[in-house]
């Protein structure tokens, strides 16, 4: 006698199934789960072994973009573009791998590709941008920039953000585009730079004793470039003081310390020599009866 299994269907109905049936279910499911483990192994397996190759690959890379000098700027660049397609291959062998038609998926992408073009028109500009500030060089890697009220030394220049830090220590990321088609302001391009300070001093002073005490503390600076030579002038005569104007040129390295320091030397010489700083006054008439 042939025995039957009885089984629920999902609509309450008895189902009869024959024990031969059963195996070749039973069969089939055991047939697909290996199957489907062994994808799923060798997806994991193509995951550990690709990461360790992309690794691998960019350390390699890193060391020869290092070994021709080539430009940080350019190197970072190439290093984050370089990564990202190697990330995207690995994702395509890992589909592969699971039994995803790389065509359909590339098809897919294809068919997927104005929308997400759309969506990230921003990224390709940036892209772009980031193309264009390695072809015309406006920075490099290490120069001090100012750019949207951001000021910070150029810390690496990606495909899609150009990475700042802040004097105070500030990680600031910039879109390449808005820094390719956006005013710049690069303090490091140059050699030297020029420092300019503007000093009130009281009225009734001797301004030529004023200029000279100047010139004595600038020739003093070993840092203070002879040419161009140091300028002092009389400024203005202001509202409760006479302004003088003291313009040198220095090494761009030396902008901030020179700067700084002639600030210290002009305060403490100008007391020594008797020259006063005026306070804002008002002169105030009173009418008489």
């Amino acid at each position: 006698m042939t025995s039957l299994f009885l089984l629920t269907g999902a609509a309450g109905d008895i189902v009869a199934l024959e024990p031969g049936k059963l195996e070749r279910l039973w069969q089939q499911f055991l047939d697909w789960g290996v199957d489907a483990g062994g994808r799923i192994l060798g997806a994991v397996i193509i995951f550990v072994v690709g990461k360790f190759l992309i690794s691998f690959l960019k350390k390699m890379l890193a060391r020869i973009l290092k070994r021709r000098q080539m430009d940080a700027g350019v190197q970072s660049f190439v290093r984050s573009l370089v990564s990202i397609l190697l990330n995207l291959l690995l994702v395509v062998a890992i589909v592969s791998k699971l039994g995803i038609e790389t065509t359909s998926f590339a098809a897919l992408l294809a068919s997927a590709g104005v929308a997400i073009g759309m969506a990230l028109s921003g990224n390709l500009q940036n892209f772009a941008g980031g193309l264009i500030i390695l072809v015309f060089k406006p920075y490099k890697v290490g120069d001090w920039i100012d750019i949207q009220s951001v000021s910070g030394t150029v810390r690496e220049i990606q495909i899609f953000h150009t990475i700042l830090t802040t004097a105070d220590n500030k990680v600031v990321y910039i879109p390449n585009g808005t820094l390719s088609s956006g005013t710049i302001v690069n303090y490091s391009r140059e050699d030297t730079r020029r420092v300019e300070w503007v000093v009130g001093v009281e009225y009734g002073v001797d301004y030529d004793h004023v200029e000279s005490v100047a010139r004595r503390i600038l020739a003093a600076d070993k840092r203070i470039l002879d040419t161009p030579a140091p300028f002092v002038a009389l400024h203005a005569l202001d509202a409760s003081s006479v302004n003088v104007t003291i313009r040198v040129w220095v090494k761009t390295s030396d902008y901030w310390d020179v700067y700084f320091n002639m600030n210290k030397q002009i305060y403490a010489t100008f007391n020594a020599e008797g020259i006063g700083f005026p306070f804002p006054q008002l002169t105030i008439h009173q009418a008489k009866d």
